[in-house]
């Protein structure tokens, strides 16, 4: 990503609005969320972008969904043939489809319940902006790297992870960005589709374990 390049969500939103992603979906909006068909079909197109980002080179491989809300990614990773694990930290979502196939875990992202070189490759959609949505709040720091940290613990060698995500500016970014290469020994980089159209554009981090 250029130096130059520049951006800056003007318009508040709910990961703003609200302390945390537990206090934002509940009942009503949890139901609405988790029944938007229009979500589910962004949600699979973001995650075929992802699978090709990821380059994996056969089916068969064990994903873990890193905050899969209601499903709609782990359910789709199941229908293209990869073994898929989801996790969420609101119970409410992993009950919402029948997804006990794909062995949902209720658990903090940040905090994955796993042993060490466990997984093929991890994807994670529309999840970090909750938890990394303010480059001035210090102690978010923290708990980021325990996040990627912890991803790359439970990663098999040569494991890849894609986050897609909607910070809210450069800053956030170029944050996250510095965090990785500071605490862990995950190599990436930054990929933006549509980078000029506010609507279109999607942001994923893709880091390898080497």
């Amino acid at each position: 990503m250029s130096d130059d390049y520049f951006f800056n969500v003007k318009r508040k939103r709910p990961e703003e609005l609200f302390e945390s992603v537990l206090d934002y979906y509940t009942n009503e909006t949890l139901s609405m969320y988790a029944k938007s068909k229009s979500i589910m079909r962004t949600q699979r197109k973001i995650t075929l972008r992802a699978l090709e980002i990821l380059e994996l080179k056969k089916n068969h491989f064990l994903i873990l969904d890193a905050g899969c809300g209601p499903g709609f990614v782990s359910i789709y990773l199941d229908e293209l043939g990869h073994k898929t694990i989801a996790l969420d930290i609101i119970s409410g979502f992993l009950k919402f489809y029948d997804i006990k196939d794909l062995n949902p875990i209720l658990a903090d992202m940040c905090f994955p319940p796993f042993q060490p070189s466990m997984f093929d490759a991890i994807i994670s959609i529309s999840a970090l902006q909750w938890i990394y949505k303010d480059s001035n709040l210090k102690k978010k720091d923290l708990v980021l790297i325990s996040l990627f940290k912890s991803f790359y613990t439970i990663l098999k060698p040569k494991g890849k992870v894609v986050i897609q995500f909607y910070p809210k500016n450069k800053t956030v970014l170029d944050n996250i960005g510095d965090i990785i290469a500071k605490n862990t020994n995950f190599n990436g980089n930054f990929i933006i589709d549509n980078p000029n159209s506010p609507k279109k554009r999607k942001i994923y981090l893709l880091l390898k374990k080497e």
